[in-house]
């Protein structure tokens, strides 16, 4: 059972900067699309940055420009770094992948981590 597993979530002022990570507990086949979705208090789970297997990213309107996402290789593990953090990002961070396709849409999700969360004060 492939299982993933985040770290770096935390408390930062506005302005600042996380990094958070994900490793997947097993490699049974080497993953196709990783990524991070967020979802905060009363609002939907929304896609926040992916990454592919070829180094193909995607990032939401929202955070272009403030957060990168990198890796997915042979250990399976994906980090996003969180610049210039804002009120608004304020969320539970789960890490989600897929063996095939992309996880452009929640639909397309295998695995999903428990979730980190991260609060940006104001």
């Amino acid at each position: 059972q492939v299982q993933l597993v985040e770290s770096g979530g935390g408390l930062v002022q506005a302005g600042g900067s996380l990094r958070l990570s994900c490793a997947a507990s097993a490699t049974i086949f080497r993953i196709n699309a990783m990524g991070w979705y967020r979802q905060a208090p009363g609002k939907q789970r929304e896609l926040v940055a992916l990454i592919g297997s070829g180094g193909t990213t995607f990032y939401a309107d929202s955070v272009k420009g403030r957060f990168t996402i990198s890796g997915i290789n042979a250990r399976n593990t994906v980090y996003l770094q969180m610049n210039s953090l804002k009120p608004e990002d304020t969320a539970v961070y789960y890490c989600a992948g897929t063996r095939f396709g992309t996880i452009i849409n929640s639909d397309g999700v295998e695995y999903w981590g428990k979730g980190t969360l991260v609060t940006v004060s104001s």
